[in-house]
């Protein structure tokens, strides 16, 4: 095998390619083939991915830094240091480059006659509407903080906007205050139409407009408003007082984030060097702290709420999520699935039959116990009322949620408390594990027996996401792999004790090992002068032991396709080390999400669907599942599904070592794989 002493110059940096695939994002609202209003809505994915970014792997770089750590092991051969500047030179050249396409956009929308105005273009049809909403909806709730040397600077939120306002007051001194956006606030004010012609204008510039009314009291000669924003690291830390429930600790953590340490400090490129300066003293922003020029708005995040306006010609056509052929909401789940495997694909199929499953369980009185994982709920979940009502009719309910799902926190608590208030079985992972695994088995009395019901899944139990993410969820009444599944569950009772599994493979214990004999069958049959194959779609990889294996195999002549939707750490295509790899990247409306691992061709060709990335967290220091597909015709739909997106010569990039987002392109037929795919599926009812 390759070692990392050897190959120290091979990988590539995971942040860097993280921004990468956030710059792929960004191609999304470029592309003017895109829908005008959903270009909008990829530039406020873009800048959501991007906060995120800065609490969490930006924050983390940082803190290795101000430990004094080179850090070099962990980042791909950079250093720490090194590793920071080069982000914010990147991420300065993705904000102007994002600036540029906002300006572009919206020279677009006039010609749609949309037009955003701020306070300078508010004429006089619109001036008493904007006062009118000002006083009624925004003065008696607007934060407003006055900058002075008797009251100390509160912390600013994280992630929140703030309007820097300098006011040039008659003695010749300048009087600071900072307005507060929050996050939640309707961004978007839509004013009264006037003939064909539709005016918005943001909640910031409805602010500049009102200043006077803000201000009436301060005798200023010239006052001016510039945007700025903070984001805090988002580590989430645990105190250590043992009186304190888990919960309790993790919500004290959560709320902890708003005064986290700064990160990045953004801020309106035009604003007045004294007024940036001043600011940046009374807030202590460090140089070591990222501090990015931007333009005159920040949240762009807000940007996926873009109203519609009744516009759907300048939106996504939606699709309307198809039945499963042989399954019904309308009859019992677990008659089907007694008879044969079945499988959905969300969001070309509906999500209901997961709650269905639920329900039906919630009320059958034979179903003795439930047991399922949660990661991620919507904010409101019809999982968890079909959980809460099986355990009001009776039935043993374990729901094993992890809490720490990174800023679904507050959800998962909220519905944790509710559960548990009405007689659900709570457990909170493994300390040192978060369980990522997506898994459901039930116990159903059948006769003198019990039989076990289950479904597994690449995706959240999560009602929201499921209409924006593609993801596979098997239903089973495989007795042997619900065995397996309920010894997972025995494990988070008893983590003491070590289960073996024939069928499923489970991190942390088992991952790394199967999947490396799974890739050795493959060299072995390479080197027995046979074909080798392996085809892999997950969202990330950045274990480095897993892309040496992979090397490895490329070197014995195993050809490896892989479509990985964001970080990819693996170089492809070079010569003697990666030449037998391809890797594509697709980015469409639709969030790509499965895992699926498929080794070998033909017959033999062994699938699994997964909950689990390529990277050190899911390996090591996760509870993930890995299930095998047995169903030959659930087979057969991964595997075309898979080649659907292979084949993809519209939304796929080429993942190489230049790191440029080029599009795959072809003379072939033209094929957008998620448009594809639904259709396939809508073939396969017409069958």
């Amino acid at each position: 095998m390759i070692t990392t002493e050897t190959t120290k110059n091979t990988y590539l940096n995971r942040e860097i390619s993280w921004l990468q695939f956030n710059a792929r994002v960004l191609q999304e609202a470029s592309d003017q083939n895109v829908p005008l209003i959903e270009r909008l809505r990829f530039l406020g994915i873009f800048s959501n991915n991007l906060d995120e970014f800065f609490k969490v792997r930006y924050a983390t770089v940082k803190r290795i830094v101000e430990a004094g750590k080179a850090g070099k092991n962990q980042l791909g051969g950079i250093k720490a240091k090194e590793l920071l500047e080069i982000i914010t030179k990147i991420v300065i050249d993705q904000q102007a480059e994002s600036i540029k396409v906002l300006d572009e956009i919206d020279d677009k929308l006039k010609e749609e006659n949309i037009f955003l105005i701020d306070e300078t273009e508010v004429d006089s049809n619109q001036h008493d509407f904007i006062k009118d909403y000002y006083f009624q909806n925004v003065s008696s709730a607007l934060v407003t903080i006055v900058l002075n040397d008797l009251v100390a600077l509160p912390n600013l939120k994280d992630s929140a906007a703030y309007l820097a306002v300098k006011m040039q007051v008659k003695d010749g001194d300048n009087q600071y205050a900072l307005l507060e956006i929050p996050k939640g606030v309707d961004r978007f004010i839509v004013l009264p139409k006037q003939n064909d012609q539709n005016y918005i204008i943001m909640y910031d510039d409805l602010l500049r407009y009102c200043l006077s009314d803000i201000f009436s009291f301060f005798e200023y000669e010239k006052i001016s408003a510039h945007m700025i924003k903070i984001t805090r690291d988002a580590e989430l830390d645990f105190d250590g007082d043992l009186s304190k429930s888990f919960i309790e600790k993790l919500s004290d953590s959560v709320k902890h984030r708003e005064i986290g340490d700064p990160v990045r400090f953004v801020f309106d490129k035009t604003i007045d060097r004294d007024t940036l300066e001043h600011l940046m003293d009374i807030m202590n922003i460090e140089n070591t702290d990222s501090i990015i020029p931007g333009g005159r708005y920040h949240n762009k995040r807000d940007y996926m709420s873009f109203p519609s306006l009744g516009r759907t010609d300048l939106m996504y056509e939606r699709i309307t999520p198809l039945p499963v052929k042989g399954l019904s909401l309308k009859s019992s789940i677990f008659k089907a699935i007694a008879e044969k495997d079945y499988m959905i694909h969300a969001p070309y199929h509906t999500f209901d039959y997961v709650v269905r499953f639920l329900r039906e369980a919630a009320i059958d009185p034979k179903v003795r116990t439930i047991k399922i994982t949660i990661y991620r709920l919507a904010q409101i979940s019809h999982i968890a009322s079909a959980l809460i009502n099986a355990a009001i009719n009776g039935k043993a309910v374990t729901v094993v949620i992890e809490l720490r799902a990174r800023f679904d926190e507050e959800a998962n608590i909220h519905y944790a408390n509710l559960m548990k208030k009405e007689g659900v079985n709570l457990r909170f992972g493994i300390p040192g594990l978060k369980v990522h695994s997506k898994m459901c088995v039930i116990e159903r009395e059948e006769g003198k027996k019990f039989k076990r019901y289950g479904f597994i899944s690449t995706g959240n139990f999560n009602e929201s996401t499921a209409k924006i993410y593609t993801d596979y969820t098997l239903f089973t009444y495989n007795q042997p792999i619900l065995k397996e599944v309920n010894k997972i569950f025995n494990f988070f009772e008893a983590n003491y004790r070590v289960y073996s599994y024939k069928h499923l493979i489970v991190s942390p214990n088992y991952t790394e090992k199967r999947i490396f004999n799974l890739i050795d069958e493959q060299i072995e049959l390479c080197q027995n002068g046979q074909e080798g194959y392996i085809r892999v779609k997950m969202n990330s990889i950045s274990n480095y032991a897993m892309v040496d294996k992979l090397y490895e195999a490329s070197n014995a002549g195993v050809k490896i396709d892989m479509i990985v939707r964001g970080i990819c750490c693996l170089v492809p295509g070079v010569e003697g080390m990666s030449e037998n790899i391809e890797v594509i990247s697709v980015v469409d409306k639709f969030l790509e999400h499965p895992r699926v691992y498929m080794f070998g061709k033909g017959e033999d060709v062994k699938i699994f669907i997964s909950s689990a990335d390529w990277m050190t967290r899911n390996i090591h220091n996760r509870v993930e599942v890995s299930c095998p597909i047995y169903d030959p015709e659930i087979k057969k739909e991964i595997i075309d599904t898979f080649n659907l997106c292979w084949n993809d010569n519209v939304k796929a990039r080429i993942i190489n070592t230049s790191t440029e987002n080029i599009y795959r392109k072809n003379d072939g037929p033209e094929i957008r794989s998620q448009v594809a795919i639904y259709d396939y599926y809508l073939d396969k009812l017409k069958d």
